[in-house]
């Protein structure tokens, strides 16, 4: 499990078995968890057990880092 970025206590990454999927990144913090795809744009699929500002904290996290999740994406799963 490939961990891209822990900040303000949500950790971002994706699974190994991940590569089959169009490219997203997951959140999870405590026993909240959230996938959130990447491409062709940002859209949620689930966030589950996060606050209301919480997930606005998400959303402006993974907006303002989309390209680092995309590029670190496709290096892990071009090497696999």
């Amino acid at each position: 499990m490939p961990k891209i970025l822990d900040q303000d206590g949500f950790k971002f990454f994706f699974y190994s078995g991940d590569g089959d999927e169009p490219c997203h990144v997951h959140i999870s913090k405590g026993k909240a968890d959230g996938k959130i795809w990447l491409e062709p744009e940002i859209n949620e699929e689930y966030l589950e057990g996060f606050k209301a500002q919480e997930r606005a904290q998400i959303k402006k996290i993974v907006s303002t880092n989309r390209d680092n999740f995309i590029r670190k994406w496709y290096e892990y799963f071009s090497n696999k």
